[in-house]
Order: structure tokens, then sequence, then C-alpha cells
């Protein structure tokens, strides 16, 4: 029988750096250094070179990045924040820890991000911010987003926490607004072994507040200037994301080869992610589109092939955000989006013969449901 396929092998990337994470955890534990230390210093400038940002801070998570950026850009009670239903809840979520509204605009059909043909419209006096998200991996469309960004004075939080090294007309996302959020999340491009999340941004101003705000609000020890929270990346985890952000554009280039490899066996059988002019894709989830998206997951996990659904509910249908008014009908893309994405199996290690059985079972079972 087969051995199962996962969606995502977390152990096959620990295999492939065993003596360097370990290395570096040894290192963390001799120093007696757990929290806010030399590992989170030097992560924070490594990070912030490779997404071509002035700064980077070190967060607990990508939620609680989020929720930092809003703050130290000054969002809070009263204010409006635009940003779409096609996302994980966090992004929703973190405008709402923020004490502000969220208020949701449509996705792309090409791309699943926001449209930024409907933004204006859903602009009103209390609008604050745009946070658009870089889902999947590829970029959301930048240039109309931060063109009516300026026009009407708003600030742009670009929730980027699947989209690590992805590029916007060769800029790396989360340093093109004012500030750019990342999850460190297990099973993320650039993941810890555990939570951790990161901001990055070209100001000073908002990198100190965040700084501070992650950190109790301490300028001082026992000095606390700002209401903040504990927020910090501990030591261990920026260890570990320091020996993986070594390996990350190789990764990112064994994902974008599987994705190309995928686009090459399922083309003309079901809809694949489209790379758009202006996008480098890294490829975190790879979603393919069908209207048999049950059958096509009892199909190939027969075959003891893992699937995934990112995500099968839109942020508006979901029980917990039932008050934002919204029916279904509200945003009809990213509701269709949200009934026909699949993710196939995508990780850099997935194996060449892998990944043409997991074609060639989409390919099969898909043609099966053809009519003739």
């Amino acid at each position: 029988m087969t051995a199962p396929l996962p969606l995502v092998d977390l152990r096959a990337q620990f295999r492939s750096i065993d003596d360097e994470i370990m290395a570096a955890v040894r290192g963390v534990l001799e120093s007696g250094h757990f929290v806010l230390g030399p590992e989170t210093e030097a992560f924070e400038r490594e990070l912030a070179a490779h997404q071509q940002a002035a700064h980077a801070v070190g967060t607990s998570s990508g939620t609680s990045a989020l929720h930092l950026a809003l703050l130290a850009a000054g969002i809070g009670a009263g204010d409006e924040v635009i940003t779409v239903p096609h996302t994980f809840v966090a992004t929703v979520a973190a405008i709402e820890y923020a004490g502000a509204t969220p208020v949701l605009v449509d996705v792309r059909e090409d791309s699943f991000n926001m449209d930024p043909s409907l933004i204006e419209a859903a602009i009103t006096s209390r609008t604050r911010a745009i946070l658009p998200v870089h889902l999947y991996g590829q970029p959301a469309d930048m240039a109309p987003i931060m063109e009516i960004a300026r026009a009407y004075r708003l600030r742009v939080i670009e929730d980027a926490c699947q989209a690590h090294g992805a590029e916007y007309d060769g800029r790396r996302v989360g340093a093109i607004g004012d500030i750019g959020c990342f999850s460190f999340y297990p099973g993320k491009n650039l993941g810890a072994y555990g939570e951790g999340g990161a901001v990055v941004t070209d100001d000073e101003e908002l990198a100190s507040t965040v700084r501070t705000l992650r950190h109790w609000g301490q300028t001082r020890r026992y000095i606390h200037e700002l209401k903040g929270f504990n927020y910090r990346l501990e030591e261990l985890q920026a260890a570990i994301l320091r020996v993986k952000l070594r390996h990350l554009e190789d990764w990112t280039e064994a994902r974008r080869a599987h994705a190309h490899r995928y686009d090459q066996l399922l083309a003309g059988v079901v809809p694949t992610p489209a790379e758009l002019p202006y996008a480098r894709h890294v490829y975190h989830v790879y979603a393919i589109r069908t209207a048999e998206r049950e059958r096509l997951e009892r199909a190939l996990a027969a075959e003891g092939v893992q699937t995934g659904v990112h995500y099968p509910v839109p942020v508006h249908l979901q029980p917990a955000w039932a008050d934002l008014g919204h029916g279904p009908g509200s945003f009809p893309v990213a509701e269709r989006v949200a009934s026909e994405v699949l993710s196939l199996p995508m990780y850099p290690e997935l194996p060449a013969h892998e990944l043409e059985r997991v074609a060639e079972l989409v390919a099969t079972a898909e043609r099966a449901w053809q009519p003739a």
C-alpha cells in the first residue's frame, strides 16, 4: 500500500536541517537568555534585510503582529479598516482587537485578493486604513491600492502572513505599504517550531511603537509609557527562524518549481493558481478550483493524499461575525471561491513522483465526472 502523502511535511524539512536547528537550540539553552535577547535582535535585522525593509520587530504570532501594526498606525475605536472576506479570520479579528470596524470588499477571480476597483465605494469619513491580504503567497495588486490610499490619506497595513518573500513588481510585499505583518506558524513558508510573527516597516516611529507595545508598553524596565501587551517573540523561535531564513529562498524556488509542474500537468483539467504579471507567487498554498470539491477530496483521500480547504467559509458568513450584517450573496466572488478551492500537497521536499501522482489522480477524477 502506498504511504499516505501529507498536505505539508514538516518532518521532512526538519530532517534536512537537523544539525543546524539542534545547534541553534543548544546555543539558546546554554545562553540562559530566553526572551528579547541577541537571537531576536539578529533575526530582526536579517528578516528586515530579506524583506527589503528598514525595520523588523518580532512578535508572538501573526495575529499579534496585525494587532500591533493597527495600533501603531493609530487605528482605534470609531475607525473603519477596509479588508476582504476571503482570508483567515485573524485578519478581521485583529481589526476588532484594535477597537475598529472591519469593512469588507470582494476579491478578484484571478488572484483571490482584494479587488481595488471596489475600494473607493467602501470609503467613508471614518475610514483610516486599507488592509490587503497577500493570500496563499500571491501578492495583492498594490499599485492601485497605494494610489487610493495616498489620495484619501489612508494607512496601508499589509497582511503578508502567507507571503514570505513574495514580490510585487520586484518589491517584497510587507514593505510596500506603511507596515507589513508576517506569521511564523509552523506550516508557513518560514515557520517556527511553535508560534511567532513579525512586522516590517521603513517607518522608524512605527517600528519603535510596535517594539514598545509588544513588551508591555515599556520604554525601559518597569517604566510603561503605553498600555501594551505580552506579544514578544521567544529566543528559541528566533534562533530557529534564523536557521530557516537562510534556506528560505531555496525552499521558495522549490515551491515555485512544484507549482509550475502542477500547472503543466493540470492544464485544461482544473483552474490552477494564476501568477499575475506583477507577481512573484511563493505558493504557501497551491489551491485549484473545482465544482466537485467534496468528491475530489474523497477520491484523493481514498488514495492516501491529504488535501486542505483554505478557507471553506468566508469571514462574513462565519457565525462569530454575523454581527457584521452580511448575508449570503454579499460578496459573490469570495463565496464562489470559498466553495471551490482545494489545496493540493505543497512543500519544498515534495517528491516529483508524488506530485505527478497527485496530478494524475486529479485529472482522472475530474475527467470521469465531466459530461460526455
